[in-house]
C-alpha cells in the first residue's frame, strides 16, 4: 500500500492504556469508521506472541477500509508479518538499514524534531516524516518541543510529506495552518475519548479545515 499525501491527514496511533475494557481491535475499527487514513500500532510492553498476532489481525482490518498499516519501531515484525511499513525514531535505526531490511516497496516513517535529522531521514530513504512534539504532550513523557517556526522549516527544507506529532488535538490543530505539513499523527485525541468514532470525525473534519 502506498504512502500518499492524503493517506496522512490523520494518521492514528494505537495505545492500550485507554482500553477501557474494550479491545483495541475495536477502538481501530471505530477510529477505521470515523475516517482515519493511516494506522500506526505502538506496543511499548506487549510480549512478541501477542504483539505478533495483534498485528495480523488489525493489518487485515486497515486493508479492508484501504489504509495503510505501519508498526512503531519493531522492524523484523513488520517483515514477517509483511507489514505496510514500519514508523523509527531518531534513536531507532537508521532509515537506510531499514530501507535494506524491508525493501523499496514499503513504507517507512521516521520521526524528526530538527532540519539536521529531517534532510537525513530524507537522504536515508524515508518516505514522510513525524514531526514533534508540536504542543506539550502527555504521552511522551522525553519529547522535546519542535517551534512553528522549526516545523515551517522542516517542511521546506524536504520533499517528502510531513506530519505534525505531539499534543495535537482537534481544538489546536487550527494553529498548525500555514506550516507545510500535510496532516496530524495523534494518539490520545482518538484512542482516550470515549467516543472514538466520532472524536476521530471531529479530528479529521478540523484538519481538512485548517489544511483548506
Amino acid at each position: 500500500m502506498n504512502c500518499t499525501k492524503e493517506s496522512l491527514l490523520t494518521y492514528a496511533i494505537t495505545d492500550r492504556r485507554w482500553l477501557h475494557g474494550k479491545t483495541l481491535y475495536s477502538q481501530v475499527e471505530e477510529a477505521l469508521k470515523g475516517g482515519a487514513t493511516f494506522m500506526q500500532l505502538r506496543e511499548k510492553d506487549l510480549d512478541e506472541a501477542h504483539f505478533h498476532e495483534e498485528a495480523v489481525e488489525l493489518k487485515k482490518l486497515c486493508h479492508q477500509w484501504n489504509v495503510p498499516f505501519v508498526l512503531d519501531d519493531n522492524v523484523e515484525l513488520a517483515k514477517e508479518i509483511d507489514a505496510d511499513g514500519v514508523h523509527v525514531g531518531q534513536s531507532d535505526m537508521e532509515a537506510g538499514d531499514v530501507r535494506s531490511m524491508l525493501g523499496p516497496d514499503k513504507i517507512i516513517g521516521v520521526s524528526a524534531s530538527t532540519v539536521e535529522e529531517a534532510l537525513k531521514a530524507q537522504a536515508h530513504g524515508a518516505d514522510y516524516l513525524g514531526v514533534g512534539a508540536v504542543f506539550p504532550t502527555g504521552t511522551k513523557d522525553d519529547a522535546t518541543l519542535v517551534s512553528r517556526d522549526t516545523l515551517k522549516a522542516i517542511c521546506e527544507a524536504v520533499d517528502i510529506p510531513v506530519i505534525a506529532i505531539g499534543g495535537v488535538t482537534k481544538d489546536n490543530v487550527g494553529e498548525l495552518k500555514g506550516t507545510g505539513i500535510v496532516g496530524v499523527a495523534v494518539i490520545s485525541a482518538i484512542f482516550a475519548q470515549a467516543d472514538v468514532f466520532k472524536a476521530t470525525k471531529e479530528l479529521k473534519a478540523a484538519t481538512e479545515k485548517m489544511l483548506g
